[in-house]
């Protein structure tokens, strides 16, 4: 079994989770993205055929947003892609993340990871959200073994059009009850910014 095996449900329930739904991110302003990202995104959107599989949603969409993050970060973070995350195979903590950013920077090795990013199947933004809770509940034991406890993890799933913010804390995860979309590129980036901070403990 592996992160990719998880229902939300059967997330929940293996890990002793409860879910909610509230704001994450309440009066969040939007952000300038770079304009190398806009320009690559726009240039997508004109063209829905680019965009029809996983694979050129991956490349074309979410990769360039993610990267756009990193940028906006600041050089706080590291963006991993196809990141390998072994905690405990026999609960199902084990496979390849489609990206994670760690909280240090430049680390060749992953370190502190902070934020898990699912890229939803069959363009099913319900369908990930298990995968990313599990992932999320592996990050955090990932950083507790290395002495780097983390009191907030953050997670998203998005289907490169649509994107979906989640929080785990304690024995509960937030799923926001705003879910963003790729044509407020300004709004899907802050909200990147936002959960990064938050899962740094730069917010309330």
């Amino acid at each position: 079994m592996t992160y990719a095996d998880f229902s939300l449900e059967s997330a929940l329930a293996a890990f002793g989770l409860t879910a909610t739904a509230r704001p994450l991110f309440p009066d969040l302003p939007p952000v300038v993205p770079p304009g190398w990202v806009t320009s690559m995104v726009e240039r997508q959107l004109t063209r829905p055929y680019s965009t029809r599989n996983e694979k050129s949603r991956s490349e074309f969409l979410i990769a360039p947003t993610l990267a756009g993050v990193d940028e906006l970060s600041g050089g706080c973070v590291t963006l991993y892609s196809g990141q390998q995350l072994i905690v405990d195979p026999p609960a199902g903590l084990s496979g390849e993340c489609d990206f994670l950013f760690g909280g240090d920077a430049g680390a060749v090795v992953l370190q502190a990871p902070l934020l898990a990013v699912v890229e939803a199947k069959r363009a099913d933004i319900d369908l990930g959200t298990g995968q990313a809770v599990a992932q999320m509940v592996a990050v955090r034991q990932y950083n507790e073994r290395a002495g780097r406890p983390t009191t907030t993890v953050s997670g998203c799933v998005t289907t490169g059009e649509d994107w979906q913010f989640l929080r785990l804390h304690g024995t509960v995860v937030a799923f926001d009850t705003r879910r963003y979309f790729i044509r407020e590129l300004g709004l899907v980036l802050a909200a990147f910014l936002a959960a990064i901070a938050h899962a740094r403990g730069r917010t309330a």
